[in-house]
């Protein structure tokens, strides 16, 4: 479960988000749209805890793991796709090989490339970007603008693993201000002014 109850987060005088409430359950998939700079990432690091609210409460899980993919992810520059990967895992002890080799495979990564992740190109990077937010089987994902960058067949790809991570359950929000016409969304919602609102 993941609950937010009128979250309001200001920058100095500028007042990003209002009145952000929402409840999503286990299997729900959602998506939140909203212009550049509407606040989108901000909520979603405001989940995660890289930024704090000014008030308002957010709920998970006793037993929930949050994933996220949130703006432009950052990496070892000179290590490898799968070094990168092997290392943000290992901060939680939760690193599992064959779910690693089966995801950049899924994606069309090889997995024993040892190119440095500096020569990868911006979509390249955004699919291991997606990768380390599922690879750790967490049950509550979140991300943003996932498609940025990548072309349609990896579209097709990442569709393919949000309808698997429906069937196994996991709550999955994604924020973008388009939307990906091939996902059929449980819940609709638009941040505008500051105030999620479901359609």
């Amino acid at each position: 479960m993941l609950e937010l109850r009128h979250i309001k987060k200001s920058f100095g005088q500028k007042l990003v988000l209002k009145n952000v409430s929402l409840l999503a359950k286990p299997g729900e998939l959602v998506h939140i749209s909203g212009i550049n700079g509407s606040g989108k990432s901000t909520i979603f690091k405001i989940i995660t805890g890289l930024l704090e609210a000014d008030s308002g409460e957010i709920r998970l899980g006793e037993n929930d793991v949050v994933g996220a993919l949130i703006e432009n992810p950052d990496f070892l520059e000179y290590e490898s796709a799968m070094s990168n990967l092997h290392f943000l895992a290992n901060l939680n002890k939760r690193f599992n090989e064959k779910i690693v080799r089966d995801l950049l495979r899924h994606f069309m990564l090889d997995p024993d490339d040892p190119e440095p992740i500096a020569k990868y190109s911006v979509g390249m990077r955004q699919k291991v970007g997606i990768i380390q937010a599922v690879m750790e089987n967490q049950n509550v994902i979140l991300f943003d603008e996932p498609t940025r960058g990548i072309d349609q067949e990896s579209v097709s790809l990442f569709v393919a693993l949000l309808k698997k991570l429906k069937q196994q359950n996991k709550i999955v929000v994604v924020a973008s201000h388009d939307q990906i016409n091939e996902l059929k969304y449980d819940r609709l919602f638009i941040l505008r002014q500051g105030i999620l609102q479901e359609k």
